[in-house]
């Protein structure tokens, strides 16, 4: 390759045409991030260039330096414009045609014929010598910019409304407005004269660019993807498209049909935006071809190898690239089908229900696969159970708080037996799979592990928002009858706790003076059956209010009780069985009874089919004298470590805690264990603590809890929960 470093008349000065392959990306820079910094700095050589002294002598003014493009030049006929491919730069080269272009305009209008002359020649070519009218243009754009490059690069043309938000359209017009308003045009005449012959200096001149020309033999893609770029970054797609469509040269392909064909769809705006991927955002193309290769590649794919995965596939197997396109570019419309999938649907409740509530990235190259088939190749009803048994796996796996960390390496065994069976057999395949798996990472509840974990968890505290709302919202479609009968429960509800959190102000009087049953009920609110559905408006208004109106009224408070707000305002059937059953009051054994009644809808909603080996968790029932009540230690991973010995009572009681932290009394504690504390718990604040290997520090430790606050003297001690101990932990792709 040769380097030479050029100002635009250097580049410009000639007939010449710097052509952007259509298979590049289309221009994407933008006022924050470019257009401003690069009038910034055009401005600031320009003032140099007005404040520096004339004569003989004098210092020159520096250049400013604005990047480097790579340049391959065409074989063109002799009497023919020459061409060059525009391999790195197009975004700078387009700017930097339109930035001149724009001040040409102003220039033309206000400056001096000569300086407006001076830029004519650097942004059109002699039309007598063009073979086609838009050979007059010196850079000439991918085809999406095409039409908007034509109108701003004619003074004579007003940009239509439909290319008005075009970023080339927007460009020019940003650099005119700066240009007229620096030059304060509207002032004197000749000092507006002589800043826009300043600029003419400046931008032909005092703008400098490193110009790489290839030569024979040169791997133009392979300059293309280690060049560091300044300006926007790639996207792993733009990558991909240069590499395919570099290849597709290489082998006489016509280009431009299989770009029109195949890819033109693809490089909307729709397909940049960036869109949620566990916790980052990125460009929907970008996560696309990420399932699409994980899919058929069928082995997980970082987001970061994106393109390099992409392109080891492509040398190495060497797909016809016409085959390759077609495969991408239909695949490309069932990705695009996914996020608009009925809501009536199996498909589209999986879609909501695993990508969008479970936050699951991880199984979209799952959808991806069962959804490119046909109902020839794979009938409605493998398909539908293909879905129905991964959804299951993954809602009971987050309702026990069973790990996430293995989804995706689960997700790449299922397509790979998937595609050894066939799509013929999904169902069945996914079905047996997942009923097969052993290990913790991957196991799918039963409905014993399940109970376990339903029955006293704080599922409020343990459940992100939307997950839980997606629980309650299923058991509504459930009791509205079968899928397609009855219409969806609407998606834009709250969750609502039918005790209130509050229940203090108004619920308490059964439990005065009872701290121990006071701190109970904290975690009994925060259970399954306590939680119900209402709109964003009424949530606020049911407050924590009394359970009627009778109860209200002799508080003093007036209006309805909370059952009333629940029968007259709101039309889902949780609410309708809760104010159906539950006419006087709403207690604790009420919610454990509702509890129950609601695991059994879920277990029928995710069920799990019984084939392959039984996979009951180990499950440890233990009568809670002080609770009065039956718990369970699962699996020791999710829970935190077992501990035995006599604060045992008190390790299970912190580990039921709803809150986040509790304030107790050591009279609490004591009512807690069934027994006094040890003296030295009372004369020594570190006894307390994990630390100091005390039986009663490593009970609170091993509960995924510490003290935080040891008064000896008010005889009371804080406990916070450790942090992590209470949260979900998503994967992420």
């Amino acid at each position: 390759m040769q380097a030479q470093t050029l100002a635009p008349a250097g580049i410009f000065g000639y007939h010449i045409r710097y052509v952007v392959p259509l298979f590049q990306r289309p221009y994407v820079w933008n006022l924050e991030d470019q257009w401003h910094p690069l009038w910034e700095d055009v401005r600031t050589v320009t003032e140099r260039l007005l404040d520096a002294p004339a004569g003989y002598g004098a210092a020159p003014v520096p250049p400013h330096f604005l990047g480097a493009i790579v340049l391959d030049q065409q074989f063109i006929p002799a009497g023919f414009i020459a061409v060059r491919h525009i391999v790195d730069g197009q975004q700078r080269l387009t700017t930097l045609q339109i930035l001149l272009d724009a001040a040409q305009y102003v220039v033309e209008q206000h400056g001096a014929p000569m300086d407006a002359q001076a830029l004519r020649v650097l942004v059109l070519n002699d039309p007598q010598i063009a073979q086609h009218p838009d050979e007059v243009f010196k850079v000439w754009p991918t085809d999406r910019d095409q039409a908007a490059f034509r109108v701003v690069m004619d003074n004579d043309s007003t940009v239509p409304p439909a290319l008005q938000s075009s970023r080339i359209a927007q460009a020019h017009a940003f650099f005119v407005e700066q240009i007229t308003d620096w030059a304060e045009v509207t002032g004197d005449p000749d000092k507006a004269t002589a800043r826009l012959n300043a600029l003419v200096r400046a931008l032909r001149e005092h703008l400098k660019v490193v110009v790489i020309d290839l030569e024979a033999g040169d791997n133009a893609q392979v300059i293309f993807e280690t060049l560091n770029h300044r300006g926007s970054p790639l996207l792993a797609a733009d990558l991909v498209k240069n590499l395919v469509f570099q290849i597709a040269q290489a082998q006489d392909a016509d280009v431009e049909k299989l770009y029109r064909d195949h890819w033109a769809p693809l490089d909307n705006d729709y397909w940049r935006q960036p869109v949620a991927q566990g916790r980052l955002f990125r460009p929907r193309i970008d996560v696309f071809l990420n399932y699409w290769l994980t899919m058929k590649l069928r082995h997980e794919v970082q987001a970061d190898r994106v393109f390099s995965d992409f392109r080891d596939f492509v040398l190495t197997t060497h797909p016809p690239i016409l085959d390759l396109l077609a495969e991408l570019a239909s695949d490309a419309k069932v990705y695009e089908q996914m996020e608009t999938l009925p809501a009536s649907t199996i498909e589209g409740i999986f879609y909501y229900r695993v990508i969008k509530a479970l936050d699951s990235a991880a199984v979209g190259p799952f959808l991806l696969w069962v959804l490119r088939w046909d109902e020839t190749a794979m009938p409605a009803a493998q398909r539908d159970k293909a879905l129905r048994a991964l959804e299951s796996w993954m809602v009971r796996r987050a309702l026990c708080r069973a790990t996430a960390k293995d989804v995706n390496r689960m997700v790449v065994d299922l397509l790979r037996a998937m595609d050894e069976a066939g799509p013929a057999a999904a169902g069945d395949t996914v079905e047996r799979l997942l009923a097969d798996q052993q290990a913790d990472s991957r196991y799918w509840p039963d409905a014993a592990t399940l109970r376990v974990a339903l029955r006293e968890q704080p599922i409020y505290k343990n459940l992100s928002r939307p997950r839980l709302r997606m629980v309650l919202e299923a058991i509504e479609d459930s009791l509205r009858g079968p899928l397609g009968e009855g219409q969806s429960c609407p998606r834009n509800l709250t969750v609502e706790h039918v005790m209130p959190q509050g229940w203090r102000d108004h619920w308490g009087a059964d439990v005065a003076g009872e701290p121990v049953a006071a701190l109970r009920r904290d975690g009994c609110v925060q259970v399954l059956g306590n939680l119900t559905l209402v709109t964003g408006k009424l949530n606020p208004t049911m407050s924590n209010r009394p359970w009627t109106a009778q109860e209200a009224a002799a508080r003093g408070l007036g209006g309805d009780g909370k059952r009333d707000y629940l029968l007259h305002h709101s039309q889902l059937k949780l609410n309708a069985e809760i104010v159906a059953e539950h006419q006087d009051a709403w207690t604790e054994d009420d919610i454990r009874t509702r509890t129950d009644s609601l695991i059994g809808r879920v277990e029928a909603i995710w069920p799990r089919p019984d084939i392959g080996v039984q996979q009951t968790r180990p499950v440890t029932l233990t009568r809670d004298r002080t609770a009065d009540r039956t718990d369970a230690a699962t699996d020791e991973s999710d829970e935190g470590p077992s501990h035995t010995g006599k604060y045992q009572r008190l390790w299970r009681w912190l580990q039921d805690q709803g809150r986040d932290e509790v304030n107790l009394t050591f009279a609490d504690i004591e009512q807690v264990l069934g027994m006094p504390l040890p003296q030295s718990a009372r004369r020594h604040p570190t006894h307390w603590y994990g630390y100091a290997g005390t039986a009663l520090g490593r009970a609170i430790r091993d509960a995924g809890w510490h003290a935080s606050q040891v008064n000896l003297t008010d005889e009371t001690v804080t406990f916070v929960r450790d942090e992590g101990q209470g949260a979900h932990e998503d994967e992420s792709r």
